[in-house]
C-alpha cells in the first residue's frame, strides 16, 4: 500500500517533471504530471492524490527559515510568500506538571501571517495556481482558510472567492477575508455543503480550488512536521513521542504523516522515531474519532455537526483516507472532547501566556483526557499543535475570560477595591460579550492585528 510508513521512495515515472515531481492516486496508483492539467482527484477512480518526489528530502538539505527552508521537499524553490512558518514551540511548565507528562511543548501556528497554519498551505497552493495560469481562486471555509486564501491571493494579484456557512464563522476571520478583497458568499448550509459547491465550481472550470482536497495545499502544511522534529531535537536531543492535534478536515494529520514518511524514505528518520499522531475532535463533530475508535476503514459523514470550536465544525473530513493510516501506522489514536473541556484548555493555555482560538485548544483538552484515562503515559514527550490565534475568534476569547470589575473614579477607592478579598468574590458585572457589540470586538481585534502584522514585517526584514 502506498501509504505504509515503510514504503520506499519510488523512481520518477515518465510523467514526472524535470525535478522528479509527480502526482499519484493513493487508491489505484495512477500517476500524472504535476502541472500538465488542473486536477484535484484521480481521473480514473476519483481517489485522493499525493505529490510524490523521486528524491525525498533529508535534514541536511534544509536551510534558511520558514516554510521555504524545506524547499528540498516542496515543488518549488520559493512560493507566494509573506513570509510564513518558523512558528514558536512554547514551553508550558505549569501545564506540563498539571497534566503529568515528561515533556510538553506547544507548537503555536497562530503566529503565522494571517494567524493560522493555513498560510503554510497557501504559500505553495497559490504558487501552483500561478504555474497553472489560473486567475480565480476559491475555497470553502470555516474561517481560517478564507483569511489565508484572501491574503495570499491578494499577494499574488488573483481574484479570490470564499464560501462560508452563514452565521457559523467567527467575526475576526470574515473581517480578514473582507479586508484582503475576497468576494464572500454566505451559504445557507454547513461547511460540507460549501465544499460541495466549491468542488462543483472547480469541476466547471470556474475557479481553482484551494481547500485541502488540493494535494499541493498539504505540501506546505507538512513543514509543520519538519519544524517540530528539528526544534524538538535541538532542545532535547530526541524527537517527540507524540504529536496531538485538532482535526477538522484532517489535512494536518495527513500532511504531518507525509512529512514523516518522506524522512523515513530518505533515511533521515527511523520508523521507531516517528511520533504517534493523535487526533482530537469536538464531541459534536467527531466522525474521525468514531472511525478510529470503531476500527472502521472509512469515515461516516455526519450531516449535523455543532461545536463552539468553529474551525473544526466539519462532518465530512475529506482527507480521512490519508489521515486514518497516519494515525494507525504511527500507533496513535483519536479522542473527542466537550466544548467545556475545550474552553478550560483555552484558559489554561492563556494562563501560560499563549492565546489561541477554541479549536486550537482541543489538542490540549484531548491530551488531558487521554492522560487521565491512561492512554498516554507519564513518561511521554508530547507536542500539542495549536492552529489559530486567539484574535481569530474575539467573541469566544471574551466569553472565556474574566469579567470586568466596575470601580469608582478615585485612586483610594481603586486601592481599597484591589486589596479587598470581598471585591473578588462579590464582583457583579455583565459579561464583556454582552456589553461590547460584535462590531467593536472586530475593531479591537483589527487594532491588535495591526500590531501583530508590524511584528511580522520587522521579522521579515531581519531575515
Amino acid at each position: 500500500m502506498s501509504l505504509e510508513l515503510s514504503a520506499p521512495a519510488q523512481p520518477a515515472p515518465a510523467c514526472a517533471n524535470d525535478d522528479g515531481v509527480w502526482l499519484e492516486c493513493i487508491e489505484c496508483a495512477e500517476q500524472f504530471g504535476p502541472f500538465e492539467d488542473i486536477r484535484y482527484t484521480c481521473d480514473d477512480c476519483d481517489g485522493l492524490l499525493e505529490v510524490r518526489y523521486a528524491n525525498p528530502p533529508t535534514f541536511d538539505e534544509f536551510e534558511g527559515r520558514g516554510v521555504w527552508r524545506y524547499n528540498a521537499g516542496l515543488p518549488f524553490e520559493v512560493g507566494v510568500t509573506l513570509p510564513e512558518g518558523d512558528t514558536p514551540l512554547h514551553e508550558v511548565p505549569r501545564l506540563r506538571e498539571d497534566i503529568g507528562v515528561d515533556k510538553l511543548r506547544i507548537k503555536h501556528e497562530g503566529m503565522n501571517p494571517t494567524g493560522s497554519f493555513k498560510d503554510r498551505g497557501m504559500t505553495v497552493g497559490v504558487r501552483v495556481a500561478e504555474e497553472l495560469g489560473v486567475d480565480r481562486l476559491a475555497c470553502a471555509s470555516t474561517g481560517n482558510t478564507s483569511a489565508a486564501l484572501a491574503a495570499y491571493g491578494a499577494r499574488g494579484g488573483m481574484e479570490t472567492l470564499v464560501l462560508l456557512p452563514s452565521g457559523k464563522v467567527a467575526a475576526g476571520k470574515i473581517a480578514q477575508a473582507s479586508l484582503h478583497g475576497a468576494r464572500i458568499l454566505e451559504v445557507d448550509g454547513n461547511f460540507d455543503s460549501c465544499l460541495d459547491i466549491v468542488q462543483d465550481l472547480a469541476a466547471l472550470g470556474e475557479a481553482y480550488l484551494l481547500n485541502s482536497l488540493n494535494p499541493f495545499r498539504l505540501e506546505g502544511q507538512k513543514t509543520i512536521g519538519f519544524e517540530i522534529l528539528e526544534e524538538h531535537y535541538e532542545d532535547y536531543g530526541e524527537y517527540p513521542d507524540r504529536i496531538v492535534l485538532p482535526v477538522g478536515n484532517a489535512g494536518n494529520t495527513s500532511a504531518l504523516y507525509k512529512a514523516f514518511r518522506e524522512l523515513v524514505q530518505s533515511g533521515s528518520l527511523d520508523e521507531d522515531q516517528v511520533p504517534k499522531l493523535t487526533g482530537v475532535q469536538a464531541e459534536g463533530a467527531a466522525p474521525m474519532v468514531e472511525a478510529v475508535r470503531e476500527g472502521n476503514d472509512e469515515v461516516r459523514r455526519w450531516e449535523h455537526v455543532e461545536t463552539k470550536a468553529t474551525a473544526i465544525r466539519i462532518g465530512n473530513p475529506v482527507n480521512a483516507p490519508k489521515a486514518l493510516p497516519g494515525i494507525r501506522n504511527t500507533g496513535g489514536t483519536a479522542v473527542a472532547v466537550t466544548d467545556e473541556e475545550i474552553t478550560d484548555a483555552q484558559r489554561q493555555l492563556a494562563g501560560e501566556g499563549i492565546g489561541v482560538e477554541p479549536a486550537s485548544a482541543a489538542s490540549v483538552a484531548g491530551l488531558r483526557k487521554l492522560r487521565a484515562s491512561g492512554e498516554i503515559d507519564a513518561d511521554e514527550s508530547v507536542v500539542c499543535l495549536t492552529t489559530g490565534h486567539l484574535l481569530k475568534d474575539p467573541d469566544a476569547a471574551f466569553a472565556a475570560g474574566d469579567d470586568p470589575e466596575p470601580v469608582p473614579n478615585d485612586t483610594d477607592a481603586v486601592l481599597e477595591h484591589i486589596n479587598t478579598d470581598a471585591s473578588i468574590s462579590g464582583r457583579v458585572s455583565k459579561r464583556v460579550s454582552n456589553t461590547v457589540d460584535s462590531t467593536l470586538l472586530t475593531v479591537l481585534a483589527g487594532g491588535l492585528g495591526i500590531a501583530y502584522l508590524g511584528y511580522r514585517k520587522l521579522r521579515s526584514k531581519s531575515e
